[in-house]
């Protein structure tokens, strides 16, 4: 009879922990990097260590949840009873085979309502201020763009809400260069309608939106041609590398140019930005503006024409700055009469010429025969970001973005479970992304210490064998 291999599931052996755990494990390489000292002086204030019974060290919960973002692990109820059966994570907490992992809600409680709101953040620039010392940043190109994550809330339950429009970042700056204009042609300056008028643009009135009775921060967005959900948006930044740099999570009906500002504004702040590259969502003129006045270099793609293709095109018509004036291609000269609160400048041609004109049909004039063209007070700026758009080195840059930006994102959602959250509320959400990015950084930062530790050791064991002076080993 053939002797099968004997059961050894309670067979008895003496042996560490730290022997079981590969060498070349995830996790070691990030308590290579890693240090905690900072943490236990952070948090000290919100331990009593004289009162009652011990309470979790704040590291091991930190830890428990940096393992459920670093594997996407899709809950803390998950990781809590991963961590029961892998040796490795319990030798990432520091706790041997019998020690009892802290229960999930411990660690959900902390995050919640122990541990300082702020707390996520200053871990997070924690790792990233590791990998600026370890010179792995290369913020002389960011690259900005946003991805929708899927809220916990259910689609089919929501109302309808009259709610207060958001006023522009912009609009008091677009107001005055109006009114000024508006002054040198001889109309009245715009002011700011009252909060009733049903018909403002650029800061107040009311607007209908689509609230979830279950997530009422969620916003409804249309995903493709059909799908309606309420999700959260995620607008983030990250370098050449794809460190994760900066990130702001708003509602998922929050358009990536609204959130922009807030986002550039604290990467400018903490990094030396030269070329910002997005997509065509932020080609507007406030955007080419803003970052041509910081002296920064906008890298935007080219936008399809949407309007008349067989009409004469915007391009075709030549701008004469000095008379504020456009020429049409048949050579009649159209005048700037107005501009609107919205910043578009109004340029009308004289009927009288333009009645008998063979290309009035082309042209695209009024039953008057007067042709109306349309300009952004800013439009120099689009004009000087499509000048730079066709540079070799724009093109070069952007071509990184599915390196860079869309990698983050698709890492993010197949690897570390950012497809859809189980919290609720802007700022619970705003949290868990933040942890998460977090440790994605952590884990390319570890990496790549680990990778140039072995490739130093190695070419320092190659110079020793292969030098031509001997070497003596003591």
């Amino acid at each position: 009879m053939e002797q099968w291999r004997k059961d050894a599931r309670k067979e008895p052996v003496i042996i560490d922990i730290d022997t079981l755990v590969p060498r070349e494990h995830l996790l070691r390489k990030i308590e290579k990097i890693m240090d905690y000292e900072w943490i236990y002086k952070r948090l000290e204030g919100y331990y009593c260590h004289d009162n009652g019974r011990p309470g979790t060290d704040p590291v091991v919960l930190i830890k428990m949840v940096l393992i459920q973002h670093l594997f996407g692990i899709p809950s803390l109820r998950q990781t809590y009873r991963e961590i029961q059966v892998n040796l490795a994570y319990r030798w990432f907490l520091g706790y041997g085979l019998l020690d009892e992992i802290p229960h999930f809600a411990t660690v959900s409680y902390a995050f919640c309502k122990r541990f300082p709101e702020e707390l996520t953040t200053e871990i997070f620039e924690h790792i990233l201020n590791k990998a600026l010392n370890n010179r792995m940043l290369e913020p002389s190109a960011v690259f900005i763009d946003g991805t929708h994550i899927k809220a916990s809330a259910n689609k089919k339950k929501y109302q309808k809400e009259q709610v207060a429009k958001a006023a522009k970042v912009y609009s008091g700056q677009l107001r005055r260069e109006v009114n000024a204009e508006r002054e040198k042609l001889g109309k009245k300056p715009i002011e700011d309608k009252d909060d009733n008028d049903p018909k403002p643009s650029g800061g107040g009135g009311m607007t209908e939106k689509t609230v979830s009775t279950t997530d009422p921060e969620s916003g409804m967005f249309i995903k493709g041609e059909h799908e309606r959900q309420f999700a959260y948006k995620a607008h983030t930044a990250c370098d050449k590398n794809g460190f994760v740099l900066e990130v702001e999570v708003t509602a998922g009906n929050v358009h990536d140019s609204v959130a922009w500002d807030k986002l550039y504004d604290e990467i400018t702040r903490k990094h030396d930005v030269q070329f910002v590259t997005m997509d065509a969502g932020y080609k507007t003129p406030w955007i080419a503006k803003k970052t041509l006045d910081d002296g920064k270099v906008p890298v935007l793609p080219y936008t399809r024409y949407h309007g008349n293709k067989d009409g004469y095109k915007p391009w075709d018509y030549t701008y004469d700055p000095a008379n504020d004036t456009y020429t049409c291609p048949r050579g009649e000269t159209l005048r700037h009469t107005t501009t609107d609160r919205e910043g578009k400048r109004t340029y009308r041609s004289t009927p009288e010429r333009c009645k008998t004109c063979p290309c009035r049909v082309k042209c695209g004039a009024n039953e008057k025969g007067q042709k109306i063209f349309t300009a952004h007070i800013w439009q120099e700026y689009l004009d000087l970001v499509e000048q730079i758009r066709k540079t070799e080195r724009a093109k070069d840059i952007y071509a990184r973005r599915k390196e860079t930006i869309e990698r983050v994102f698709a890492d993010a959602k197949e690897k570390h479970a950012m497809r859809y959250t189980h919290h609720r509320g802007l700022a619970a959400v705003s949290r868990w992304v933040r942890l998460k990015y977090a440790a994605m950084n952590l884990k390319k930062l570890a990496v790549w210490s680990w990778n140039s530790l072995c490739y130093f050791d190695f070419y320092s064991l190659f110079s020793i064998f292969n030098t031509r002076t001997p070497v003596f080993l003591t």
